[in-house]
């Protein structure tokens, strides 16, 4: 490993976390050189929702290379655009009654969101941007100004203007006082473009928002003419059960963004979604140079045929989600002393820790026993489960098994500390 601290930036993460190299994945697996196996219930942040190398896409994958299929061409043409956009069309909004045209923002998350607060504000010619406490939105510019961790935000290195932040939904509070809230923003409810919001905080701490609230929160922005904008980046693709995760609201945001799952094999891709009548752009008004990357398209579209023409998959997420949350309800009752609480929807799952280093020490203790799981929270205090959609029940135990020894210890070693 000399090679990577030899030559990478300090600012890398997970292979401080992961301190290994990985040579092939399969699954929910992860393998090392001398073959040894990693359970990853990380997935690439939520990218990896049907597993690494699924046979299915990866055929689809090698069958257009093998063709000498087009891989990269802008905003032009291809029979692969086509066929995403076809099969987006049939597969997934018509079903859900859904009337959105696709904007290609670039290949990533941030592009996504870049896009929507670009459009959010040419539609409306208001400035303000209303986000939520300890939202996660990406790392360029205008997403970082709607990040709700300052810490987060302060590595702009620059002020970050037309941005106000209300409080997430605390499932206490009544859901009535978020027209106060907006209206006591800066920007008020006569300068606010838009509201940007996750169902599902994964980076915040696995807080998930309730249906009420939201149903509230798009109920104010319509009355107000505020654009809702949902970051679906990490919770749609079926992460949360529903292919979006504001399904379950039953309500239509404006715009959403979609990336990490979308492309369904780990390739780069992002969608901004947006309601045909805020479709003002000039040509070119937004663009990049990698936002027609036809592999992914691909693997997306057939990443929706296979997964996306009935139930099965969601129903399956939803049981299976139900099963890491039991588990981690009998860590918790394991350990009264500690405070554990359980968190999350689907097969997004989080167990809350006493402090950021517990958490730590819990992540590191499992990465010992072979399995992967990340920390997330304002003070990183939450050990966050992000198993591919595809996980069998069989994984799912042994990842709870390795999980709860892994608490013991950790805990253990916090009562030697005090």
């Amino acid at each position: 490993m000399n090679v990577f601290e030899r030559r990478e930036s300090e600012v890398r993460s997970y292979s401080r976390r992961w301190p290994a190299v990985f040579t092939r994945a399969g699954g929910s697996w992860l393998h090392t050189p001398d073959d040894t196996p990693y359970l990853d219930f990380f997935a690439g942040a939520g990218t990896l929702n049907y597993g690494h190398n699924d046979p299915t896409l990866k055929r689809a994958l090698i069958a257009y290379l093998e063709n000498d299929g087009v891989t990269h061409a802008l905003d032009m043409w291809t029979d692969a655009r086509a066929d995403l956009l076809e099969t987006l069309e049939s597969r997934i909004l018509a079903p859900r009654g859904l009337d959105y045209k696709v904007v290609f923002p670039g290949p990533s998350g941030a592009n996504a969101v870049e896009a929507a607060l670009k459009l959010v504000r040419k539609v409306t010619g208001r400035q303000w941007v209303v986000h939520f406490a300890n939202a996660f939105h990406g790392m360029t510019l205008g997403a970082l100004s709607v990040n709700g961790n300052p810490a987060v935000r302060g590595s702009a290195g620059i002020p970050l203007a037309y941005r106000a932040e209300i409080p997430f939904d605390d499932r206490c509070s009544d859901v009535g006082n978020l027209k106060e809230r907006l209206a006591a923003s800066d920007g008020g409810l006569a300068g606010t473009a838009a509201v940007i919001v996750e169902t599902v905080q994964a980076e915040g701490g696995m807080n998930v928002a309730r249906v009420e609230w939201l149903r509230e929160l798009a109920a104010v922005c319509r009355q107000h003419g505020i654009l809702l904008v949902v970051d679906d980046i990490q919770m749609g693709c079926g992460r949360t059960g529903s292919f979006f995760s504001f399904e379950e609201a039953g309500i239509v945001p404006d715009v959403v963004c979609v990336s990490k799952g979308i492309s369904g094999y780990g390739l780069p891709m992002a969608l901004t979604l947006i309601r045909p009548e805020l479709d003002v752009w000039r040509p070119a008004e937004h663009n990049g140079t990698f936002r027609g990357f036809n592999p992914a398209f691909v693997t997306a579209a057939e990443a929706m045929r296979t997964y996306w023409s009935d139930d099965a998959l969601a129903t399956s997420v939803r049981i299976k989600g139900g099963r890491i949350a039991a588990g981690l309800e009998q860590i918790a009752a394991a350990y009264p002393e500690a405070r554990l609480a359980t968190l999350g929807r689907g097969l997004a799952r989080g167990l809350q820790t006493p402090s950021g280093e517990t958490a730590d020490q819990v992540s590191a203790a499992a990465f010992q026993h072979g399995l992967l799981v990340e920390t997330c929270g304002p003070d990183g205090e939450v050990v966050k489960l992000m198993p591919p959609l595809t996980v069998t029940n069989g994984d799912i135990d042994l990842a709870l098994e390795i999980l709860d020894a892994s608490v013991k210890s950790a805990l253990a070693a916090a009562a030697v500390r005090a």
